[in-house]
């Protein structure tokens, strides 16, 4: 039998039994019903994998190139502060120290009053250097971030937060910080009047509690003049901040300083997604391994179905090895069509579910994203991991067809046609 005519037949056998079952019924219809639930179910299990995991790629990118790219990779702080003339006096970042850049902080937690209403921050002190360990500069959508070292008392807003202050460019607002001062009336917050320069929104966690203002400024505030609580740097490497924290600990020896990196916060919510990534995979892979040998069923069915078609192939001539290739073909075939139409289906659900959260999110007032460090549902499609999902599904699906396509190759022409 030629090539070209096996791969037609396979192609009639696979995909042309519904307009047979029409035409046929009875084992026909049974034959279609089951055949087009195990497409199904195949269908399904690609497309919830594709989805889910290319959700599980979102947020490890978000991580990595939104969240690690506003935060500081590393912060050396010392409770009785770290003098300004020590950080700069620190030899400049290299390749050996592991860093690419170090800028003084101030940092302290507060309550911001505005319009009625106050909310809790974490108010930074930062200088014109901190662009060199953190990006939210760039997430400014209104105002510039670095008006705050050219406004006196200026401060910068997450967006949310701005938000939930009602307030925005040009507005002021209070800043009230703990006071160990006690008084007649007793205990009395220390607060200052601040103008908002800038507002950001970085889609981060950062959006909800984050405040800059002049490190200037916050000395003041704080009561340390020439000093700052610590030192913030952006690493060469993510994973590698050994060598940093050595060269932050010896050039910084006199202070005693703490130096903790963004593993500290964070590392155990990454190696969460990369272990919840993995399990997810293996998961789905598994119901598609499931869905996969339904199509058993449905091709056992279908080799009955074609007794008599076998009967007289191999009747012509038509080895043996050829009727098991057949059926081999059929399986396959069915398996590149729900693996097409699945990864399409998943596909689709990628490009039509992040906008459906935001929606009902708008729609409720009420945000679904709320316990995670974005404010929004990622995702990201890989093309390896299509090209792995594809092959899962195919493989497994031609090994659901090596029983039918045995079975159909055991069959005797003489005692089926006999029975015709």
């Amino acid at each position: 039998m030629p090539v070209k005519l096996l791969l037609d037949m396979a192609f009639r056998y696979a995909l042309g039994r519904f307009g047979s079952a029409r035409r046929s019924g009875g084992n026909a219809t049974g034959a279609s019903f089951v055949g087009t639930l195990a497409l199904a179910g195949l269908v399904v299990s690609i497309a919830v994998l594709v989805f889910v995991i290319s959700v599980v790629n979102g947020f490890e990118r978000e991580m990595r190139e939104r969240l690690l790219n506003v935060l500081p990779h590393i912060t050396a702080t010392s409770t009785q502060g770290i003098p300004l003339a020590d950080i700069a006096n620190l030899p400049a970042p290299d390749v050996r120290s592991g860093l690419t850049g170090l800028a003084p902080v101030t940092q302290s937690s507060g309550l911001l009053a505005a319009n009625g209403q106050v909310r809790p921050a974490q108010i930074t002190g930062v200088d014109d250097s901190y662009s060199k360990v953190s990006a939210v500069a760039e997430f400014a959508i209104d105002g510039a971030f670095a008006d705050l070292q050219r406004t006196a008392f200026g401060i910068a807003l997450g967006g949310r937060l701005a938000d939930q202050l009602k307030v925005g460019v040009g507005d002021d607002l209070v800043v009230l910080l703990p006071d160990q001062r006690i008084s007649i009336a007793g205990a009395l917050p220390r607060q200052k009047r601040f103008t908002v320069v800038s507002v950001f929104r970085s889609q981060s966690q950062l959006d909800t509690s984050g405040a800059f203002i002049a490190l200037a400024d916050a000395q003041r505030l704080l009561r340390m003049p020439g000093r700052a609580h610590g030192v913030q740097g952006r690493l060469t490497e993510l994973f590698n901040s050994y060598g940093a924290s050595q060269f932050l600990y010896s050039h910084l020896a006199t202070s005693t300083p703490r130096v903790r990196s963004w593993m500290t916060e964070f590392g155990t919510l990454y190696q969460a997604i990369s272990v919840q990534k993995a399990t997810l995979f293996l998961l789905f892979s598994l119901l598609i391994a499931v869905a996969a040998f339904n199509l058993v069923s449905g091709l056992i069915m279908i080799v009955e179905q074609r007794r008599s078609d076998i009967a007289i192939l191999r009747s012509m001539g038509t080895s043996r090895v050829r009727v098991l290739g057949l059926f081999c073909l059929v399986g396959t075939v069915l398996g590149v069509v729900g693996t097409v139409v699945g990864i399409t289906v998943g596909l689709l659900l990628g490009l039509g579910v992040p906008p459906l959260v935001n929606a009902v999110t708008a729609s409720l007032q009420y945000d679904l994203m709320s316990q995670y460090f974005i404010g929004y549902l990622p995702v990201q499609v890989l093309f390896e991991d299509l090209l792995f999902i594809a092959g899962l599904s195919v493989g497994a699906a031609l090994l659901a067809s090596l029983y039918p396509a045995w079975r159909a190759m055991g069959l005797m022409p003489s005692r089926v046609l006999a029975n015709e």
